[in-house]
């Protein structure tokens, strides 16, 4: 079953991802560029609407500096 909520997976790794980013001072066209992927991409997965493939998170983790593992553990991020 879809859901739209926040709290589902891909609105968690979005929310990650930017968080990340925004630490590390990237803006997302410096990072979609680190990651050999589109702006346009970023931004859709950064807002949840997009779910990244694991080819696309792997290159993300990398360009962020972090292990995949870490990019997807997602278990502390509670949007209720």
């Amino acid at each position: 079953m879809k859901t739209s909520k926040p709290n589902n997976i891909k609105t968690k790794i979005g929310m990650k991802i930017k968080l990340l980013r925004n630490i590390q001072g990237l803006n997302q066209e410096e990072l979609a560029d680190k990651a050999e992927i589109s702006a346009t991409a970023l931004g859709a997965i950064e807002n949840g609407k997009s779910a990244a493939g694991i080819d696309t998170l792997e290159r993300i983790a990398k360009a962020l500096n972090i292990e995949l593992k870490e990019l997807v553990d997602v278990s502390k991020i509670d949007l209720n």
